[in-house]
Formats: C-alpha cells, structure tokens, sequence
C-alpha cells in the first residue's frame, strides 16, 4: 500500500471514529492487528440493555475513479475481515456472544464540501446461499 493510499485511509478511520462516537457508540480500540488481518475499529453499543461489539469496517474514497467506498468491500476482503475477527475473539478470555459488522463509507470529493459517510449497519456478505 502506498504511503499516500496509508494517510487517505487512516484520515478515513479518524473521520468514521468521531462519526460512530456522535452517534453514541464508544471506540475501544482501533487498527488491532491480527495474524490473520486488521480490525479498522472496535466499538461497542448498548441497544435495548444488550451490549454489542461492532467491529467496523472503513472504506475511503477521495475520487469516482475507483467507485462508492463501500464497493470496495469484496468477499474476499469480507473472508479476511471476518478471519481477523474470529481470531480476536478467541483471544478474549470471556468471549462476547452479541457482535456485528458494521462498514462505514467515508467519500471526500472536494476540500470544500464536508465529507460524506455513510453507515451500513450488522452488514453479513456471505458466499454461503443459504
């Protein structure tokens, strides 16, 4: 990955952390490295008095050229996604049973206008038809 491509994307993750912590999320942690890929973030919210982890997925678009940053979530990005949270949580000595997949959409097409980030939330892509 090129450093310019490394900045756009960390910039991207910084946007979608304060977007998840406005609509009341609480960021726990970010870029967590597995031996299998990376988490961008992991949050955690309360819905009806259960608690949720969400791990969240960011994707970062300054330009068309390549499509909606949300497009960039591939089955194989999804395979290697959800590889690096099955490793995470089996490192969890208690694990949490009530988890999701959210991926935030982060697209910056002029200095001049604010960026748009779009939230899809408990997102399941699966090559499994059934």
């Amino acid at each position: 990955m090129t450093k310019h491509r490394q900045i756009i994307g960390r910039w991207g993750e910084s946007i979608a952390a304060a977007y998840l912590e406005r609509k009341g999320y609480l960021v726990i942690d970010r870029n967590i490295t597995t031996p299998v890929g990376e988490i961008d973030i992991l949050a955690s919210k309360e819905e009806s008095g259960e608690k949720f982890l969400i791990f969240v997925e960011v994707k970062t678009r300054t330009s068309h050229k390549f499509g909606n940053p949300e497009d960039a979530m591939t089955q194989t990005k999804w395979n290697h996604l959800i590889a690096a949270i099955n490793e995470y949580l089996a490192d969890l000595p208690e694990r949490e049973e009530n988890w999701q997949v959210d991926v935030v959409a982060v697209q910056k097409l002029s200095q001049s206008i604010p960026p748009d980030i779009q939230h899809f939330e408990n997102v399941n892509l699966t090559d499994d038809p059934y």
